[in-house]
């Protein structure tokens, strides 16, 4: 296929997107003096900015690309709920499958910043894991989705709320599994070694050491590709896609030779949501064509142009087949 080809197949797509999803608050303002009250900066705010995080930000990204997006998650039933599905849905994001329950609050992340640089971050959220009964709730949702739209992808992302326990992750999986589902992972620490079967599973090189317990500077195919066999031995997985910040990115597919693929080099404002990019652009070209190294190469200027931008934002469609386009993928 052709890039051009690809990128018009993304509005084929039917994706459900499973995991925590929050909003992310922005305060922006100005520094111009210290508190007397102690040795910290005034912020006089200028303006407050609703987007979308978490789980949400990678439906955000998919439906950027043309793809057809519903997420399955629990929210809080509050004010921040409420701004954030609507956010959700003036984005064509499917909602109707987010749980409302009053016992947690939506998670908020509210950062402060000033001079195009974070000040602080405020987080208000509830970590527990959910009962089993909205477990099986979210599994029945699932199921009658993929009975009926029969979708050709199910992501799973893990910000470690709460959302995506043992139990449903194990459970998501084999329902996406017996259904044909490509099951893609972006995992986080508590449950990392849950996600057994998946097709692409995308730690980035700080949560593969901690989880793997590897203190080794060194990155290069050949101790990589150790990692991924260490992986590919608890996990059973097909590709094991590891970011590495301004490394770039690794991939091995079960025992094919592992490829390094560089970083372009950029004006990094921030690097908020660049995972979230990454997974749902790698995901999306990975189902459409069954290519990791096309789907890697993609997601991976995906991630570099979103980390311009101050602040968590969707990839500009048009913009990352214009890079695709120059580098002849």
């Amino acid at each position: 296929m052709t890039i051009q080809e690809i990128f018009n197949s993304f509005s084929t797509l039917k994706v459900a997107v499973l995991g925590d999803i929050m909003l992310d608050t922005y305060c922006w303002g100005n520094i111009e003096r210290i508190s007397p009250e102690a040795p910290v900066p005034i912020v006089a705010l200028e303006k407050e900015e609703y987007r979308i995080g978490g789980a949400g930000n990678v439906a955000l990204n998919l439906t950027a690309l043309g793809a057809n997006v519903d997420v399955f998650s629990v929210s809080g039933d509050d004010v921040q709920a409420k701004t954030l599905l609507k956010l959700m849905s003036e984005k064509n994001i499917g909602t109707e499958n987010i749980i409302k329950i009053s016992q947690r609050p939506t998670t908020n992340k509210m950062r402060i910043i000033a001079r195009n640089q974070q000040v602080m971050r405020l987080d208000s959220e509830v970590t527990t894991d959910i009962n089993e009964g909205l477990v099986n709730e979210l599994l029945e949702k699932l199921s009658s989705y993929i009975a009926q739209k029969q979708p050709q992808l199910l992501i799973l992302e893990d910000y470690n709320k709460g959302v995506l326990t043992k139990s449903l992750i194990e459970k998501s999986i084999a329902l996406a599994k017996a259904n044909n589902v490509i099951v893609t992972v972006d995992p986080k620490h508590k449950n990392f070694f849950a996600y057994q079967n998946a097709d692409i599973f995308k730690p980035n090189l700080k949560e593969v050491k901690e989880a793997l317990h590897i203190s080794q500077d060194k990155i290069d195919a050949g101790s990589l590709s150790a990692i991924h066999q260490s992986l590919r031995e608890k996990l059973q997985h097909q590709i094991s896609f590891i970011t590495l910040s301004e490394k770039g990115v690794f991939f091995q597919q079960k025992d094919n030779l592992p490829q390094i693929i560089p970083a372009k080099i950029r004006n990094i404002a921030d690097v908020s949501g660049a995972g979230d990019t990454v997974i749902a652009v790698l995901s999306a070209v990975y189902t459409i064509t069954g290519n990791i190294l096309f789907a890697a190469e993609i997601a991976n200027i995906a991630g570099g142009l979103v980390c311009e931008t101050v602040g968590t934002v969707a990839i500009d469609k048009e913009q990352l087949l214009k890079e695709c386009s120059i580098l002849n993928l």
